[in-house]
């Protein structure tokens, strides 16, 4: 065979072998890419900030962390269990366009939501004075997993740029200044749960709590949906004869990545704490001092913030023994 034709044949060879390579079969092991968010909003929260809000995607390989773009430049990266964020440092009276891609745990990122606008008030100038606090909070329950809540404006010297929904201390809302009313969602059934409003104006001063309102969803929840799994604890011995509690778990299944936990030691909450940077998504694991006493007992368990502000429900509770055969 001359030598031109034996290198025409192992060229088509070698197309014939990438062809085959099908580029986009890693796709189709892994299964379908993120949707792209929905229910994306956006309203200014102040002078330099945009609050941006959508909702969660669902995955078969879990959502690791929501990237949020301003244009087309990704400025923030939330965790997965997270639905809203404020984006900071903007420039007063400018107009903004926002999106947001969700990045399973895998590593794929899945398509952009729709764009959504917003436009930052001017800002004003030695502005110290913060809204009056909303009042007259009420509020409802749309089903098992929603609430609506409706409140008396805030007054402002200026005016009043945004609302921010609290349950219990953490905020899960937010809707612009001209706005009284919200629509909360992500709830779990027959929770209950504590609700506060706070206005906040160009200036980002932030006004005292209104009044609460109290509600509970209806429909029964357990809590052994929320309650983290496959719960261990034992001690262990230091060289200088320090006992030390050990814990391991895999987080509760929701829509997203819990960041926060408390230890409850022999009934009454013993310390809390929370991940910082990117939460373990499998096992978790913690470890805390317990004393240098021999032969003391100990019943330990753990629950987990939600992200809708509430605690889930407890893990198995778990005995341990300082100076058990295990910590020799």
């Amino acid at each position: 065979m001359p030598v031109p034709l034996r290198r025409s044949v192992l060229l088509c060879a070698l197309l014939a072998l990438l062809t085959s390579c099908a580029w986009g079969g890693a796709d189709d092991e892994s299964g379908p890419l993120p949707a792209a968010p929905v229910g994306v909003t956006a309203a200014a929260g102040s002078a330099t900030s945009v609050h941006v809000m959508w909702n969660a995607v669902s995955s078969g390989a879990g959502i690791h962390r929501y990237e949020v773009y301003r244009g087309t430049t990704k400025v923030e990266d939330v965790p997965g269990s997270q639905h809203m964020v404020d984006v900071t440092r903007l420039r007063p009276a400018t107009p903004y366009v926002f999106s947001v891609r969700a990045r399973d745990t895998e590593g794929r990122l899945g398509p952009p939501s729709r764009e959504v606008r917003a436009t930052t008030p001017a800002a004003t100038a030695a502005d110290r004075s913060a809204p009056t606090r909303p009042g007259e909070l009420r509020g409802r329950t749309a089903g098992s997993r929603t609430v609506q809540l409706s409140w008396a404006a805030s007054a402002d010297d200026r005016d009043v740029v945004s609302y921010d929904i609290y349950q219990g201390d953490t905020k899960i809302h937010s809707v612009g200044g001209n706005q009284t009313a919200a629509v909360v969602t992500g709830l779990r059934p027959g929770t209950r749960y504590s609700f506060t409003v706070r206005a906040r104006d160009a200036a980002d001063n932030l006004s005292p709590a209104g009044d609460g309102v109290r509600l509970t969803t209806p429909g029964s929840d357990d809590g052994r949906g929320t309650a983290p799994v496959d719960f261990r604890a034992t001690t262990r011995r230091e060289a200088d004869g320090a006992y030390y509690l050990d814990l391991a778990w895999v987080p509760p299944e929701t829509d997203g990545v819990v960041t926060e936990y408390q230890v409850r030691l022999d009934g009454r909450a013993a310390t809390s704490l929370v991940f910082g940077g990117t939460p373990p998504r499998g096992r978790a694991t913690y470890s805390f001092y317990l004393g240098r006493e021999a032969g003391e007992s100990h019943r330990v368990r753990i629950r987990a913030r939600l992200p809708d502000g509430t605690w889930g429900g407890h893990s198995a509770e778990r005995t341990v023994t300082t100076g058990s055969a295990s910590d020799r």
